[in-house]
């Protein structure tokens, strides 16, 4: 792999002295709060926006004559299934998934959920004590609770005076998420008057009102219902495509010919301890943390690539001198926690792009972030032979924090 310097490539301008990483800050992250070194490779969620929709899951028309009063199990049919999601993530596994949900239900004040769960997919009952003859729609539904969250990174900023100082910003960084409220079910009938964007409501628009079946005699039992039919049928299109978009997102990357490369060649060191960042020779081994020696064959030794800065944040390839490869999440775990970092051929894909998240100048202290999931790298001891590994929320213990040190 050709590594060559670029002069259109903005410079790190990291300093090279080791120290070791603060203890993690106890204050809570707010935008443009003080943090510390070890809060380098950790992030937290805030919420940029948040939408409430009553949602119909299982509806059902229903038709009581006189003689057919009293309580019922009646079997409803799926109008949509609601999942809930964050960011990339198909389940909610992560402290940074679940910090997330729950800051959305605290700003809305609703008892929304938390874990990997969905609403039925299958047909469903609701019993129900029908005390007078009519026209129904019998309903199981929720509040979906839908928006886009951002995330809080520790990085330096330089205040008014031209001093330094760490702060928490926003980061590079966003995604969306879906959730729901506590389930409810009931009946409603035409006349009945119920609040406006009310589950309740929203179950008396799928009656066909309007229509000669809510008044004309009809026989006991279940009435096709045209608008639920049309609204189900809406629904089901709208998850086919959310899957398919899903399904496109981590396609096989292009290769590419060759990187702009930083001259400076650097080793991932843990602050102020001989373990530092080594690539692997086996494609289907990881990077581990490893001590330097006369074996490590450059496979310790990194370089910065295609470098663009943004905001004080580093967006930057990482090429690993011994085995040529660049770092790493695998394609087919990067959605997990504590998926591994390893190297492979480089290309134009975002599961090889960080962010890298800088300690005031004089330090070397850093954070790293894959661009792709948006985890935080750390790793889950201080061992020889450790895999090096990502995180949603980064490790609060300050393992996280790396050092970049020249070589």
């Amino acid at each position: 792999m050709a590594c060559a310097a670029s002069a259109a490539v903005a410079t790190v301008g990291l300093a090279v002295s080791p120290a070791a990483a603060a203890p993690a800050t106890t204050t809570q992250a707010e935008p443009g709060g003080a943090c510390t070194a070890a809060d380098l490779g950790t992030r937290h969620p805030y919420i940029k926006s948040s939408e409430v929709t009553p949602t119909i899951t299982h509806f059902k028309g229903w038709y009581v004559t006189e003689g057919s009063t009293g309580t019922q199990s009646v079997n409803t049919s799926v109008q949509t299934t609601i999942s809930v999601s964050v960011g990339l993530t198909g389940n909610v596994e992560g402290s940074f998934e679940f910090e997330t949900l729950g800051k959305v239900g605290a700003s809305l004040g609703l008892n929304v959920q938390v874990n990997y769960t969905s609403t039925s997919s299958t047909s469903t009952s609701v019993t129900w004590n029908f005390r007078n003859p009519g026209y129904y729609g019998l309903y199981k539904g929720t509040k979906k609770v839908t928006g886009t969250y951002g995330s809080l990174n520790c990085n330096r900023v330089q205040q008014g005076d031209g001093s330094w100082a760490l702060k928490w910003i926003e980061g590079a960084d966003t995604g969306s998420y879906t959730t729901f409220t506590t389930l409810e079910e009931g009946a409603v009938r035409c006349e009945d008057k119920v609040p406006a964007n009310s589950i309740m409501r929203k179950a008396q628009d799928l009656l066909d009102c309007g229509s000669a079946t809510a008044t004309a005699k009809h026989p006991a039992g279940p009435v096709p219902s045209a608008k639920a039919a049309e609204a189900g049928h809406e629904a089901e299109k709208a998850a086919k495509a959310e899957k398919s978009v899903k399904a496109t997102r981590s396609q096989a990357p292009a290769t590419r010919a060759a990187l702009d490369c930083q001259p400076a060649v650097y080793k991932i060191d843990v602050p102020g301890k001989p373990l530092n960042w080594s690539a692997p020779l086996l494609a289907n081994d990881g990077i581990r943390l490893r001590e330097s020696n006369w074996t490590s064959a450059h496979l310790d030794n990194w370089r910065l690539c295609n470098v663009t800065e943004r905001n004080g944040v580093i967006e930057a390839s990482l090429w690993n001198w011994g085995n040529g490869g660049c770092a790493t999440v695998p394609a087919d775990i990067a959605n997990q926690e504590q998926a591994y970092l390893t190297t492979a051929t480089c290309g134009e894909d975002d599961l090889q792009r960080f962010y890298i998240y800088r300690d005031v100048p004089g330090s070397s202290k850093i954070g790293v972030q894959n661009k792709y999931t948006g985890f935080m790298i750390g790793h889950d001891r201080y061992a020889d032979g450790e895999l090096i590994r990502q995180y949603s929320s980064g490790r609060q213990d300050g393992t996280g924090t790396y050092t970049l040190t020249g070589v």
